[in-house]
């Protein structure tokens, strides 16, 4: 899912795509990279999950504006909810084309 989610960003004009295998790393690379446009996030990760992640996000100002998407197989109404109270822009349920990323990226940056 990472290599489709890369290659549609990178179709769609973001040349400097940053991936992790985890919470904990996507953070340490976000706490190094001063320049980043926009978390996509997954909910289900190893060692720290996407939502863990986006309120840790949400807690530092200088990430405040920052758009999130969550990208996840938890597309109930709870889940949907529970992850916009965190602090997500947008939500995308898997499976899902890169038509609906873009949609979805386009609607997060305007």
């Amino acid at each position: 899912m990472r290599r489709i989610i890369k290659n549609t960003l990178q179709r769609l004009g973001f040349d400097d795509v940053l991936e992790a295998e985890h919470g904990v790393e996507a953070w340490q690379i976000m706490e190094r990279t001063p320049d980043i446009n926009v978390l996509i996030t997954d909910w289900n990760m190893p060692e720290m999950n996407g939502l863990d992640l986006v309120r840790k996000v949400r807690a530092e100002k200088k990430y405040e504006g920052m758009p999130i998407i969550m990208v996840t197989t938890e597309g109930g109404k709870a889940e949907v909810i529970t992850a916009l109270k965190a602090g997500v822009n947008n939500y995308i349920v898997k499976p899902f084309t890169p038509q609906v990323l873009k949609e979805k990226l386009e609607d997060v940056l305007g």
